[in-house]
């Protein structure tokens, strides 16, 4: 069992990896807060919450940004988000199983401005490619890593 205070956030509103997350939060005894800009259904369990942020553009951005801390997890495709929870000390995954690193978040962001500036030139008129059953897979063990590399350093002596 993990240390509760480890609680994992999903950028719900286009997640394709919510079924995953509630299997692995459920197998850590870990509570999962769900935000997404209105309403979404989720399973009911006691670990798990809905968090309706509002309509605003980064509403449910600005919702978990604001409450995320050291030691929890976000799932995210939205790399500003995960640059904000990053830099807040918490761990950042991609659904794809990416994770955004200190290392890798300025990179990232970068990369994303580019494509942006490209796509709205004409340059480049392509989206990412499918969610693969691959990604979920890859998802899974990055999660799954995640919430026991977090354990260790929780139970390590200070």
């Amino acid at each position: 069992m993990t240390d509760a205070l480890t609680r994992i956030y999903v950028d719900a509103d286009a997640c394709p990896v919510k079924d995953e997350v509630y299997k692995v939060a459920e197998r850590h005894h870990l509570p999962v807060t769900l935000v997404a800009g209105g309403f979404i259904r989720v399973p009911q369990h006691p670990l798990i919450e809905r968090v309706a942020a509002g309509s605003g553009m980064d509403a449910a951005d600005d919702w978990i940004a604001e409450r995320i801390k050291p030691g929890d997890i976000v799932i995210t495709a939205d790399i500003p988000l995960a640059s904000r929870c990053v830099k807040a000390g918490a761990t950042a995954i991609a659904p794809n199983g990416k994770p955004f690193t200190e290392e890798s978040i300025g990179m990232t962001l970068a990369v994303r401005n580019l494509m942006t500036d490209l796509r709205s030139t004409g340059e480049i008129t392509g989206g990412p490619r499918a969610f693969s059953p691959r990604d979920r897979s890859t998802f899974l063990s990055a999660l799954d890593s995640a919430i026991r590399r977090i354990a260790r350093r929780r139970a390590a002596p200070t």
